[in-house]
């Protein structure tokens, strides 16, 4: 469905990873969460494009990019390699250095890649989370209630690929109007459902839970201590569970040397799909 964007893909040692591109001016790199896949940008880049390059790719195990088999320790699935595959796409493309915006586990992914390439990145923006190691810190019942696919996804394969791909449409669809508030994706849900049931993405993204639980946790705790050197923008939904059991703009502080600035937004998790020009007005103001 992203008929106004050029799409294009490089080879990596795992497959191909695809991604889209429109615009012109700085580059902005877009990255998705789960269970979407770049898709989920389609708004909120038409709009950002008007003043800036947008480069949106499917992460590895998401849409149509490469979903390698889960080693046991799960490392080719850690936001580390997901990193890894987003440089190999900027550097494809001659792109010395970026911005990135990063929704959910796309977020996840923007931080380890401005802690593992300080020299890329500009600014960096993080819709509806806080750090992985600080949630899982701060696991309270209303979070884990709220946030139980967390604690499903990674249980040992393949309990929840199993369970999932029982009723994909029934998981996602709970997914959807949990975490939207009831929010109408209108055809986009018939294709997020479409790229999202079959077995090698169920068990991609199971893995992305999976590695986030092991091996991220173990990159994260090894670089405690080294804070990004960029400017941070947080945004998260106001009725959403980030906003019920985190303060966000004290917790990214402790991240960065620079200046972290950010608000809850009228919207559940969803942002860029539930309020795109809002999130575009906020977008060319932290970036400009």
């Amino acid at each position: 469905m992203l008929n106004n964007f050029t799409k294009n893909s490089i080879v990596t040692d795992i497959g191909k990873i695809i991604y889209y591109k429109r615009g012109d001016g700085p580059p902005v790199l877009l990255l998705h969460g789960y269970p979407q896949f770049s898709l989920m940008w389609e708004e909120s880049a038409l709009l950002l494009s008007q003043k800036y390059t947008t480069i949106i790719p499917d992460l590895r195990g998401y849409g149509e990019s490469a979903k390698p088999k889960g080693l046991p320790d799960h490392s080719n699935y850690s936001k580390r390699a997901m990193a890894n595959d987003l440089i190999q796409i900027m550097d494809s493309l001659k792109y010395q250095t970026f911005s990135v915006v990063g929704h959910d586990r796309g977020g996840r992914v923007a931080h380890r890649l401005c802690r593992d390439f300080p020299n890329r990145t500009d600014k960096m923006v993080v819709l509806d989370i806080c750090p992985t190691l600080d949630m899982y810190k701060a696991t309270n019942s209303e979070f884990a209630f709220g946030y139980f696919h967390w604690f499903f996804l990674i249980q040992k394969y393949p309990l929840p690929e199993k369970l999932i791909a029982n009723n994909a449409s029934i998981w996602l669809d709970d997914c959807f109007n949990r975490w939207s508030g009831g929010f109408n994706f209108r055809k986009k849900k018939e294709v997020y459902l479409e790229k999202f049931n079959n077995p090698e993405t169920i068990h991609s993204t199971c893995e992305d839970y999976r590695a986030s639980f092991s091996i991220d946790l173990v990159h994260d705790k090894e670089d405690a201590e080294k804070k990004l050197n960029i400017p941070i923008l947080v945004l998260w939904g106001k009725h959403g569970l980030i906003n019920k059991c985190f303060n966000p703009i004290e917790i990214w502080q402790k991240y960065s040397e620079k200046v972290v600035i950010g608000e809850s937004l009228n919207c559940y998790h969803f942002i860029p799909e539930e309020i795109p020009k809002i999130l575009d007005k906020k977008l060319k103001q932290f970036l400009k």
